[in-house]
């Protein structure tokens, strides 16, 4: 069929389009503000893109219209839509759907489907399950929030059919997909992952977050819960499993709201998975007893964490934690988390620029502290960062901004777009703290800052304004 997608170039509806390209479909697409990693993939496929959402593309007369969850229908403040297209669809009762709905009709039937949800991790951990999946030889599908780097693509409908790896055990095919909890689309508020009916549900963490659609942490743990009623008990190919992260108390309290498939947990010092030692080269059991090392080159706890969540979901299609371990000793992470994006040699010493999509507190503290457990006390840690989410646009978090930046020498952030003042926010961090009004602003400041041996970690969910190239370039010139 031809489906004409909106939003198409959201991390989501993105990885649809590939895979509604490999399955056979045309694809065309309409957004505004593009910007990479998932605009090169998409021209990389040949698909139109459109810029803005026109009423006149319903001249392209699709068989389908498939609407991402940017889409609304607000208004603007001269009384026009923002999304002109969409009042024409609806205008001309044309066929539409949302992108999850059309994914679990099209792509997850019959699938075995694991997904990963959590506030944090998510893509990392589905690109970690994937990667292991693949190392086994299990060739499974994916749409992940991101672009893994050994597959150099978001989105794959992998093997479709009983292989040789599976023929025996009789296993439909894996699908891995990041179980998002933001929701669905405009006319279906239901979290995302509730379309994707897993036999593997990862539940990795659960804090409060999306404060622009969610009042309260209990309104998130209640669609965790609907997740959860998906999972199946038993059936013909096995067991469900729920397998969640036994230190977060928000995650038992979801549990405890009722569970129907077999439980196992991680992370904590009596759960099913564990892990001993550094999170650079650690020991995995299982139920106590020593399965496997991993030693990689990811940093930060919580990577671990992510690694224990992978290997437990693997293990559940009878993927042995050592096959888990040794995939994972390979495993090279995913664009803009914690890439290296280049480095400025001075006579001082080289300085570093990273890209990490860091944007909840967190997060941004979790992958500091990683930085920090790796570099030692001697180099310095210049965090950068932009509130950019929606929660953080709110500024529902602002408070919890300064611990987030404690393992940093230095942080600088810009308050463009914000109904709150950033400086204030971290006034507590006095001298170590800088905010701008623009991003020239921004980026002046770092360079005045900056000296030889300095690591530099650009945090946001967006494009940043191409700080890191800009960065880049201003450091270059530097005497």
């Amino acid at each position: 069929m031809h489906i004409h997608i909106l939003g198409i170039c959201g991390t989501f509806m993105g990885g649809l389009a590939a895979l509604a390209v490999e399955a056979g479909h045309k694809v065309t697409g309409c957004d505004a503000g593009v910007y990479p990693p998932m605009s090169d993939q998409l021209r990389a496929l040949g698909i139109d893109l459109i810029e803005g959402f026109g009423a006149d593309q319903l001249a392209l007369d699709p068989d389908l219209y498939v609407v991402g969850n940017v889409v609304s229908r607000a208004h603007l403040a001269d009384g026009s839509a923002k999304f002109p297209l969409m009042e024409a669809i609806l205008d001309a009762g044309a066929p539409y759907t949302s992108g999850p709905q059309w994914l679990a009709e099209h792509v997850l039937q019959g699938r075995h489907v694991i997904a990963i949800a959590g506030t944090h991790g998510k893509t990392t951990t589905t690109a970690m399950a994937t990667w292991i999946l693949e190392c086994a030889g299990l060739q499974p599908g994916f749409l992940i929030g991101g672009v893994p780097l050994n597959f150099e693509v978001s989105a794959r409908l992998g093997r479709t059919a009983d292989g040789p790896a599976n023929a025996s055990a009789g296993r439909p095919a894996p699908f891995v997909i990041e179980a998002d909890e933001y929701d669905t689309a405009f006319f279906d508020k239901r979290s995302k992952f509730v379309h994707y009916r897993p036999r593997t549900a990862v539940l990795n963490n659960l804090e409060f977050d999306h404060a622009d659609i969610f009042d309260n942490l209990a309104a998130i743990e209640r669609q965790f819960h609907h997740l959860i009623r998906t999972v199946p008990g038993t059936g013909p190919h096995g067991c469900g499993r729920v397998i969640v992260n036994d230190l977060e108390e928000s995650l038992s309290r979801v549990l405890h709201a009722g569970c129907w498939s077999e439980v196992r947990s991680f992370g904590s010092t009596v759960s099913d998975y564990t892990a001993t030692g550094e999170p650079s080269c650690f020991e995995v059991h299982h139920q106590g007893k020593r399965v496997s090392v991993v030693e990689w080159a990811l940093t930060g706890s919580h990577n671990q964490m992510n690694a224990l969540a992978a290997i437990a979901a693997a293990h559940h299609l009878g993927v042995d934690p050592q096959v888990s371990a040794r995939a994972l000793g390979s495993f090279q992470n995913v664009k803009r988390r914690m890439e290296l994006r280049g480095t400025v040699t001075k006579p001082n010493g080289e300085i570093a620029v990273y890209d990490d999509f860091a944007h909840h507190p967190t997060a941004i503290r979790t992958t500091l502290d990683g930085l920090r457990r790796k570099l030692g006390p001697g180099p310095r840690i210049l965090a950068v960062f932009e509130p950019r989410s929606n929660t953080m646009k709110l500024g529902a978090m602002k408070a919890q901004l300064p611990w987030s930046l404690e393992s940093a020498d230095l942080a600088f952030s810009n308050r463009a777009g914000l109904g709150w003042d950033p400086g204030e926010a971290l006034a507590s961090l006095g001298a170590r703290a800088q905010v701008a009004d623009s991003m020239d602003e921004l980026v002046s400041q770092i360079v005045a800052q900056v000296r030889g041996g300095d690591h530099i970690v650009c945090m946001s969910n967006g494009g940043f304004g191409d700080i890191h190239d800009k960065l880049l370039r201003a450091l270059a010139v530097k005497t």
